[in-house]
């Protein structure tokens, strides 16, 4: 088939507002409907097209093929705003020079620094936490795993008050992110007191960023930290005049990037986890079993990570059922065969993750919590991709894990956290996936 025109058009379809209705009332359940519509499917967002890929082999093709299926569309237009032309947004033309400049970065030598931050901050907040309490899990996370961002990227303790304006800039932004993407680009311009929080936020934290980094030029001394690597970073594949380090734009624009997606997407995960846990018993008590056995022989480490594994599986079982970033698009350079479709440049192309793990022809019982299926796993190939595939795999993926599952077994050591109700857990549509709502009792384990 040729054209757009040609893909199928998924059901729930309207008049004018074509499957905006759809997307709106449920997501998740509308987007995992579709792959028995088909390996690709058209669905229209007002006057706009977009094809969605179901199939994981057709994904794995998009995802390899980032020099055609390029970043672009409303969320990347939006999340440029915010991290510029960063890693995650930045377009085809300028990722391989990034990348090679970011990756000594997160090279494993500086992994053993980074956990020992991890657990360290984690092992402060479950300290003052109080049995009986009952906290936003999200929020208390969220805070946790931006000072971890913070405290990774300057090792030099920041002052108290910028911290605070960090934290609260990122709350402000991310929830100010979200009614930028899905709001008309006019309507998105109005001043209202949520967009001037939002703007308020995004050029504060921009010029923390930029007033740090000077900073650091000005005393000239090495840190071995994460923007001392961006900073040290020399690209030997570039001429002098292209550039052989990251400038202090590009630099502000990293260390924006790794900011943002380094805190909300990690605290979603580990708050994902610990309200599965809380619905699996058996699985919750092994888990105990098993931190405290690895507890006691010394605090958490890096060295440590491999006898968690159980904490692992939760972790990787957790990514699959609710993976962050569960909806993304990338835009067609030029006239591209996809499938058994020819789309036209210009087209754009949607994808999701959630989709992806959700399909029980590649998942046994795919909607259950079973961190079991992870001890061999015989996955179909391209099943799983919640750092993405290809060039583009997120860079900082071991971080990640490596940070959930520590802050995971840091705070199952000393607590359980108990559900307050036996509604089944809701989402919370953001530029990553959130539990809405979720408040859980501390119950302080002996």
């Amino acid at each position: 088939m040729d054209g757009v025109a040609h893909v199928p058009l998924a059901s729930g379809c309207v008049p004018l507002l074509g499957h905006a209705p759809a997307l709106m009332r449920d997501p998740l359940s509308f987007v995992a409907s579709l792959p028995a519509q088909g390996e690709l499917v058209r669905l229209r967002l007002g006057p706009q097209s977009v094809v969605m890929v179901c199939d994981p082999d057709l994904l794995r093709y998009v995802l390899v093929h980032d020099e055609v299926f390029d970043k672009g569309g409303p969320l990347f237009e939006r999340l440029r705003d915010v991290l510029g032309n960063g890693l995650g947004t930045c377009p085809y033309s300028l990722h391989r020079r990034q990348r090679r400049l970011c990756r000594p970065a997160f090279d494993g030598e500086r992994f053993p620094a980074y956990a020992a931050v991890m657990a360290d901050l984690t092992d402060e907040i479950v300290d003052s936490w109080r049995d009986g309490r009952i906290i936003d899990v999200p929020a208390e996370l969220t805070t946790l795993t931006a000072r971890i961002a913070l405290a990774t990227m300057f090792s030099a303790s920041l002052p108290a008050s910028l911290t605070r304006e960090m934290l609260r800039d990122l709350d402000d932004i991310m929830t100010g992110l979200i009614r930028q993407v899905i709001t008309p680009v006019p309507l998105a311009r109005v001043p209202t007191p949520s967009a001037r929080r939002y703007w308020r936020a995004r050029e504060h934290l921009r010029a923390s960023v930029e007033a740090i980094i000077a900073a650091r030029r000005h005393d000239g001394n090495g840190h071995d930290d994460l923007l001392g690597s961006l900073m040290a970073a020399h690209d030997p594949g570039t001429s002098p005049l292209d550039g052989q380090v990251l400038s202090d734009e590009e630099l502000a624009d990293q260390v924006v990037t790794f900011f943002v997606t380094g805190a909300d997407p990690v605290s979603s995960t580990i708050s994902f986890a610990l309200a599965l846990l809380a619905h699996a018993p058996e699985v919750e008590r092994r888990l105990h079993e098993e931190v405290d056995r690895v507890r006691a022989e010394g605090p958490l480490t890096l060295e440590r990570l491999p006898s968690l594994e159980l904490a692992g599986r939760v972790i990787a079982e957790t990514l699959r059922l609710y993976p962050p970033g569960w909806l993304f698009t990338r835009t067609l350079t030029a006239d591209s065969e996809i499938g058994a479709a020819r789309l036209p440049a210009g087209t754009m192309i949607a994808y999701s993750p959630y989709l992806i793990h959700r399909r029980p022809d590649l998942f046994e019982a795919p909607d259950a919590f079973r961190p079991d299926r992870w001890r061999n796993p015989h996955l179909p190939r391209n099943a799983y991709l919640p750092f993405g595939a290809g060039a583009r795999r997120c860079i900082g993926e071991h971080f990640a894990r490596t940070e959930a599952v520590l802050t995971l077994a840091g705070i199952t050591t000393r607590w359980r956290l108990a559900p307050l109700t036996d509604r089944p857990l809701r989402c919370k549509l953001s530029t990553t996936l959130r539990p809405a709502g979720l408040r859980m009792r501390l119950v302080e384990r002996s």
